[in-house]
């Protein structure tokens, strides 16, 4: 069962983020201001939900990311993610981002009903 909600769970995920790169790349000024001013709180507020998670601890480790064999100090990939979407110029989707959302979406299509089944 949780295997099934995982899947389910990303998929709607991945379903938004494909949804929200159509609108930013072929919505009018219009629609992308409204989408804009109602998306953005939205997503700046889970990237600071997902950073605090992955915030180091005492010593300089993420809590999240490590595992009792294994410290992952900071920063981890996420913030590694983070700096590379938010600061050093990830914010306008690229091309080969696209094409690789686009490839992801295909392969996410055509695999999900085969392992909800498959799950059953």
């Amino acid at each position: 069962m949780d295997e099934i909600l995982g899947q389910v769970l990303r998929n709607a995920v991945w379903e938004r983020l494909d949804m929200l790169s159509e609108l930013a790349n072929r919505a009018d000024a219009p629609s992308l201001l409204s989408v804009a001013r109602s998306e953005l709180p939205r997503l700046t507020e889970g990237w600071r939900a997902m950073l605090a998670a992955h915030e180091p601890d005492e010593k300089g480790n993420c809590p999240v990311c490590s595992t009792r064999w294994r410290q992952q100090k900071a920063p981890c990939s996420v913030w590694q993610a983070a700096y590379e979407h938010l600061v050093a110029g990830g914010l306008a989707p690229s091309q080969s981002n696209a094409r690789h959302a686009e490839k992801k979406a295909k392969t996410r299509q055509s695999s999900a009903p085969g392992r909800l089944a498959n799950a059953r």
